[in-house]
């Protein structure tokens, strides 16, 4: 059965998988699965999601070209790396090859080494694009744990900070979601910018829908903060019709029915920190996150809260209630910069 874990094989004409193939999946960690027939091919990527698939045709390569070509239309099969190892001089086939959708196409003649490092870069090139969020073009959350992983792994003072839009389904409801999506991009392009030119060494991510974490060095936090929620608060009133913008709400209604004001959005961000805290994995750093920010989008206003506990015995989270002891002192100083 081919799982994440393993390179499912298709060679019609091939007893079994070639020596390159053994050898890019003992370098990987990855078990090598050999089918027969093109149906097999399609039955196991219908059910599974291998690391990649890689074809190795003969003499009639009919069969690997309308295999690559079914698979790639597929929306679902299509996310799967496909590989085809094509004879030496055969240019031509390596052309329809690419041109049926193939992800690489890898000739004969080119050196072991060459061969296995593009294998290589297919599964880099594939975590990089699953992971991708298709809306802001940042790293999603395999990434994000990715870099918390490194950065614990470093031993460096850290800041991992979880952005969320406040009365961002409202919007949504009255301007549309391509007016959504707009806002969306417009915090990635905030946040991605703020932390490139303020915080050496940062990160950014997107979570999915308004939901970003970004990464940041400890010393360079609160200004990068100060900085996202400054230029956020002057930006995103010029996201509503002018109308809403001078009232500074709109009248929506409810699950009930109700008609109530829904002010302009705003920015809340929970930020956790290893200063006085050590992690053992990022489940822990993201449960205090999400904790933090569901604090932050109680208080009125754009703001961040710090994590300031000391280290908990067994990283218990907090209620809201214990106000004073969640909060940093830069939740007044960012409330109070709110119009």
């Amino acid at each position: 059965m081919a799982t994440e874990r393993t390179v499912l094989y298709f060679g019609p004409g091939h007893s079994e998988a070639s020596p390159l193939v053994s050898r890019f999946g003992e370098q990987n960690a990855l078990g090598v699965v050999a089918v027969a027939q093109p149906g097999d091919v399609r039955a196991m990527l219908n059910r599974t999601f291998p690391a990649c698939v890689v074809m190795e045709p003969t003499r009639d390569a009919e069969d690997v070209l309308d295999l690559c070509r079914t698979l790639k239309q597929d929306a679902f099969t299509a996310i799967v790396p496909l590989v085809v190892l094509v004879p030496a001089g055969d240019d031509e086939l390596a052309a329809e090859c690419l041109q049926a959708g193939a992800d690489e196409v890898l000739l004969e003649g080119v050196a072991h080494r060459e061969k296995l490092l593009r294998l290589h870069q297919v599964l880099r090139r594939a975590d990089r694009d699953v992971s991708v969020h298709p809306t802001t073009r940042l790293p999603g959350t395999n990434h994000i744990a990715r870099d918390m992983v490194q950065r614990l792994e470093a031993g460096e003072k850290f800041a991992v900070c979880y952005a969320d839009l406040d009365h961002f389904k409202e919007f949504n409801d009255r301007y549309s979601y391509t007016y959504g999506d707009k806002v969306i991009r417009l915090l990635s392009i905030i946040l991605r910018d703020m932390v490139r030119g303020l915080a050496p060494g940062g990160f950014v991510g997107h979570i999915g829908g308004d939901d970003f974490i970004f990464n940041v060095p400890l010393e360079y936090l609160e200004h990068t903060c100060d900085e996202i929620i400054r230029l956020f608060d002057e930006l995103i009133p010029y996201q509503y019709t002018d109308e809403d913008r001078r009232a500074g709400y709109f009248l929506g209604k409810d699950r009930r029915g109700h008609v109530h004001r829904i002010p302009l959005m705003t920015l809340s961000i929970g930020v956790v920190t290893n200063q006085f805290q050590t992690f053992e994995h990022t489940g822990q750093i993201s449960e205090l996150a999400a904790e933090m920010k569901s604090y932050a989008k109680s208080l009125p206003g754009s703001l961040y809260v710090v994590d300031r506990r000391q280290q908990l015995p067994t990283l218990e989270t907090a209620s809201a209630q214990e106000a004073d002891r969640l909060a940093s002192p830069n939740v007044d100083a960012a409330a109070e910069a709110v119009p």
